[in-house]
């Protein structure tokens, strides 16, 4: 696969129609991206492209300009389909083919996708649309219920294919493909080139011409990557001290969990950080205006999961915080790519529970670069940045005036307060520190919670010391089991969590990793089980199935392979 370079050439020398380099040209569009340089000449030659391009490289114009090139806008049935994984990918999709397509009459593009009403989008779809853009289950549902014909499509693009694989939608992807004529040409964009994306590509691809403008699995050049060991009970607080010592405009937290984000907001609000949460809890509408108080400053901080953060493009991010450490190198790099955009540089920081510095090994492998090891600040070091910010703030007040008032109760104070021991500057320096700390709310020496948090971190950093990079203890005291489902059931380690804790009386710390099979899982629980504990255990249901728990007799299983979740 060959990387391509930058490119001096212009939307009109790529071959274009026209009416959609007048389009691009009115949208601002000065020159092609590299992806769009490369992937629109082949796609217009009538080849199939497997582009391998992050996100914020003009993806969506390299497939969506060869595509409404190909439409005859006299014909009313679906010509173009656009595969994405996210409802809210699939609205800015749409958006931007109706931009592109705003001077040709006649092509109309429908949006279909999860959550929302069925009937609506029924009622575009037999209206007649050239182009449709939706997420798999939603199309599948359409298709089965009649109300969507694919007989008719030619250009089929399948838009962050890694990540349609990963949240599950491999088998719903070749069900649709299987709706469409078999001489139509396909184009597949990735951030990443997994086994899965490969296998998608041999079994619907035709000879496919393949473009890379960046590695596989790079990270930003502008973004500084640093990482701490911070105690999962500790993370909270170390994440209040992160964003209380950043210069950021903006600061995007990464969580695994629907139910960790609103957890984390509104523990964020309740410190006074002006933050908001987005999962997949949050309705597009609802979510769309949180992205929009984010861009325009009216909230600083945005917690959110992996799948809610598809196509969030803010340049004020400058800060990104891995919460929770990503479970691969390639979501890594989809969450440090949010910050160090528009020529900006950024920070990624990144929090490792004392049990995923493997983890944070192999991502470190995968990306070929270290993260820098950095302590969570201590109080004091927050309060110093408060107060730096605060006395930032001195020149610009001066000048306002109107300080009379206040100059005049600090003299008055002074005088009231002169005891003979001290000379009236170092009383005056004594009461612009306390102001200023309280200013900060700096109330005095760290309280209990903070000297435990300090405590811990310095012993775990004192425990890290000596020890070759890339070495761990294996944990004591953990039991093996075998569970009954696997990812062909459709069951994700928070479902096997939520069933083996409730039903065992365990916390969700007890557990530690989960291995996913096709058709079983295994997970470490650390007391080992009453026999009792098994026997209700292994009677508890996840997904309508009955989880079969039971000692793992460490016999390999032959043409399975894991894919390994820890918990902490």
């Amino acid at each position: 696969m060959s990387k391509t370079s930058d490119s001096a050439l212009s939307f009109q020398s790529l071959g274009l129609p026209h009416r959609l380099v007048d389009a691009v040209t009115r949208l601002g569009f000065a020159e092609p991206t590299p992806i769009q340089a490369a992937a629109i000449p082949a796609l217009l030659g009538g080849e199939d492209v497997v582009g391998i391009a992050q996100t914020g490289t003009g993806k969506t114009a390299a497939f969506g300009l060869p595509m409404l090139a190909s439409i005859t806008p006299d014909d009313r049935r679906p010509q173009g389909l656009v595969l994405v994984p996210t409802r809210e990918l699939a609205l800015q999709v749409t958006s931007a083919l109706d931009s592109f397509a705003a001077d040709i009459p006649g092509i109309a593009t429908v949006t279909i996708y999860g959550g929302a009403p069925y009937y609506i989008q029924e009622r575009a779809l037999k209206a007649g649309a050239q182009i449709v853009v939706g997420t798999p289950g939603r199309v599948i549902d359409h298709i089965e219920r009649g109300t969507l014909d694919l007989s008719g499509v030619a250009f089929v693009a399948l838009d962050e294919g890694d990540e349609m694989l990963r949240m599950g939608f491999a088998e719903d992807v070749d069900r649709i493909l299987s709706e469409v004529p078999p001489d139509h040409q396909t184009a597949m964009f990735s951030a990443t080139m997994p086994p899965e994306i490969r296998r998608t590509v041999q079994n619907h691809l035709h000879n496919p011409r393949q473009i890379a403008v960046t590695p596989q699995a790079s990270t930003v050049d502008a973004v500084q990557q640093r990482y701490a060991v911070v105690p999962p009970k500790h993370k909270l607080g170390a994440l209040a001290r992160v964003l209380a010592t950043s210069d950021a405009e903006a600061a995007l937290v990464f969580v695994r969990t629907k139910a960790s984000a609103e957890d984390i907001g509104a523990a964020l609000v309740q410190r006074g950080i002006s933050a908001s949460v987005i999962s997949g809890n949050v309705p597009q509408a609802e979510r769309e205006r949180i992205v929009e108080r984010l861009r325009s400053g009216q909230i600083s901080v945005l917690v959110a999961t992996d799948v809610a953060a598809r196509g969030l493009d803010v340049d004020r991010i400058g800060l990104v915080v891995n919460f929770d450490i990503p479970h691969e190198a390639d979501e890594y790099v989809h969450r440090i790519g949010r910050t160090g955009r528009a020529g900006r540089t950024g920070v990624a920081f990144t929090f490792v529970a004392p049990k995923e510095r493997e983890r944070l090994r192999r991502i470190e492998k995968a990306i070929k670069a270290e993260l820098v090891e950095t302590p969570v600040p201590t109080p004091a070091e927050v309060s110093a940045h408060r107060v730096a910010g605060l006395l930032a703030q001195v020149p610009e007040r001066l000048a306002g005036g109107r300080l009379q008032i206040a100059r005049q109760a600090v003299e008055s104070y002074l005088d009231a307060a002169a005891d003979g021991t001290q000379d009236r500057l170092s009383q005056a320096i004594d009461l612009a520190s306390v102001l200023a700390a309280l200013a900060v709310d700096d109330r005095g020496p760290a309280s209990r919670d903070d000297d435990q948090m300090d405590a811990e971190l310095a012993q775990l950093k004192d425990d890290g010391k000596g020890k070759h990079r890339g070495h761990e203890h294996r944990t004591k005291g953990v039991t093996r089991y075998w569970i009954g489902v696997g990812h062909r059931d459709r069951v994700k380690p928070g479902a096997i969590v939520a069933a083996i804790t409730n039903e065992g009386g365990l916390r969700g710390q007890d557990l530690g990793r989960i291995e996913m099979f096709a058709n079983f899982c295994i997970v470490e629980i650390g007391p080992e089980l009453s026999h009792q504990a098994i026997h209700r255990l292994s009677k508890a249901k996840v997904a309508g199935r009955q989880l079969g728990l039971r000692p793992d007799s460490g016999q390999p299983s032959r043409g399975t392979r894991p894919h390994r979740f820890a918990r902490n």
